[in-house]
């Protein structure tokens, strides 16, 4: 398998795993997603829908390496997001401080899910620390390998 073969299978593996992940998470293990953590998902959409478009699309090592850096993206806000959950520094979105005008006794009132708290981790590591590992490191391989033809 030739390099652009390896980026173009990776550009649908990574962000279809890391998706899948997310949506175990939600609804297999009740973890709901925060702002952020929807942040984060947007750039796995456009890097499967950019590594689905490297197969059928010319030139592939330009698609793949879209879908690559749309992963490196996502791993950017994963570390910012981890950052905030950490207390590295302050989130920018109101689900990182608690409203002071909640009505407990409304029924249609969605769950604040906080932003700058981790609601599972895996040896000191949240899942938007999880997701700035595996998405900057495959990223970055991905448009490494579209990159170098061989």
């Amino acid at each position: 398998m030739d390099n652009l073969a390896k980026a173009r299978a990776l550009a649908v593996l990574v962000p279809a795993a890391l998706l899948g992940g997310a949506y175990v998470a939600q609804y297999g293990f009740g973890l709901p997603p925060c702002e952020m953590c929807w942040w984060q998902r947007y750039p796995h959409f456009a890097a499967l829908g950019f590594g689905m478009a490297a197969y059928v699309m010319k030139p592939s090592q330009v698609w793949a390496a879209l879908a690559g850096f749309a992963i490196i993206t996502s791993g950017l806000i994963g570390g910012f997001h981890a950052g905030v959950e950490y207390g590295w520094w302050e989130g920018i979105t109101g689900c990182s401080t608690l409203p002071t005008n909640i009505d407990v006794m409304d029924p249609l009132a969605a769950p604040l899910i906080r932003c700058d708290v981790a609601p599972w981790t895996l040896l000191g590591i949240s899942l938007a620390g999880f997701n700035f590992l595996i998405s900057s490191t495959l990223g970055a391989a991905i448009v490494a390998l579209a990159a170098y033809r061989r």
